[in-house]
């Protein structure tokens, strides 16, 4: 295989599985696999073949079926597209081929969701609401996705939080997902949250003095970020966040760096990294005043886990800081250990009950 898939397979192999590509589906494209030309119509393929059977279970009226199906055809869209910035046509189609699939499985989830479209600078950012079963208002949780993360991948995280009574807002904002093609990335992400946020309270079904944010890789500086300049969020929980990206440039895969120039609208190398040194904590920690839960891996090749350990030292009234030993970037290869303990923890601190 070539350096591109090597290094796909290398970086997020166990991030596939944790969220929702089936194991053989995982061992049967990557083994077949030899040209990142064919990265995308490859997972495509095999994505197209979850669609197929969520149709059938429709027509035939296995509703759960179908859920489940579609969602399983949306998460392996997400990751035929997910950093294949190389060729965007190809990358466009299997984004939106993701999205048709999630919005074909909300009514047959359990719980259902349901997709907002929230009107932001000029365009629009984008999220998928799901609620516990139970009279609300209810708690609330934000997640937030980084930077080839989407709204569409994160099913698994969502339901460990509805299992504990909290709400799951799932988001794509400026340079994410849906709102990649309108929106760049930006470093103030106080002000997209605020929007997310606004969106929530305005609601009779969410408690607007009972949210939270969760945000992974570069979602994992976007979500402390937002809660340095929003104080109606009540906990924080940071997964492999940097603290300033822009200081990891030059160790970072060829890959996130195409992705990154790509969605921060920079024109090449030099102006990408002037943009990522934007996206930084300096100047902010002072201002986050809500509990917070860093978690860090040790074998993170991405984002070295003393950026994590950077931000607990500078907001250590307020911040409890987990390292997993054995934890890659984004801690999939071992999310036992972290994702029920981060839901349990944002559950105790948004007064959910713990089921």
């Amino acid at each position: 295989m070539d350096e591109y898939v090597a290094s796909a397979r290398a970086h997020w192999g166990p991030r596939f599985t944790a969220n929702g590509v089936p194991v053989g589906d995982f061992e049967r494209v990557l083994g077949s696999l030899e040209s990142w030309d064919d990265w995308c119509s490859a997972w495509s393929e095999a994505a197209a073949i979850h669609e197929g059977l969520g149709e059938q279970a429709l027509a035939e009226g296995r509703l759960r079926s179908a859920g489940s199906h579609f969602s399983t055809a949306s998460v392996t869209y997400h990751f035929a597209k997910f950093v294949f910035v190389r060729h965007p046509e190809q990358m466009r189609r299997a984004h939106e081929a993701a999205v048709r699939c999630l919005e074909a499985a909300l009514p047959h989830l359990d719980p259902p969701g349901e997709r907002l479209e929230i009107p932001f600078d000029g365009a629009a950012i984008f999220g998928v609401l799901r609620k516990p079963a139970g009279p609300g208002p209810h708690p609330a949780v934000i997640l937030v996705p980084g930077l080839d993360s989407t709204k569409e991948e994160f099913k698994a995280t969502e339901d460990l939080f509805l299992e504990r009574g909290l709400a799951t807002f799932s988001v794509d904002g400026p340079g994410q997902g849906e709102a990649e093609y309108a929106l760049s990335i930006r470093p103030d992400w106080e002000v997209p949250g605020r929007a997310f946020v606004d969106a929530l309270v305005a609601r009779d079904d969410i408690d607007a003095d009972r949210i939270g944010v969760w945000g992974v890789s570069l979602g994992g500086y976007y979500a402390p970020r937002f809660v340095s300049g929003d104080d109606r969020i009540k906990a924080c929980i940071t997964l492999c966040g940097p603290y300033s990206f822009g200081e990891n440039w030059d160790s970072l895969p060829a890959l996130t760096r195409e992705t990154f120039i790509a969605r921060s609208g920079a024109t090449d190398e030099e102006e990408g990294r002037a943009k990522a040194l934007e996206l930084t904590m300096a100047g902010r920690t002072s201002q986050i005043a809500c509990p917070m839960l860093i978690i860090g891996g040790k074998k993170d090749r991405l984002i070295p886990w003393q950026q994590a350990e950077r931000l607990h030292h500078e907001t250590s009234a307020v911040s409890e800081f987990l390292l997993l030993e054995e934890g890659n970037h984004g801690c999939a290869n071992v999310v036992a250990q972290h994702r029920y303990r981060a839901a349990d923890w944002m559950a105790g601190h948004l007064g959910g009950p713990l089921l």
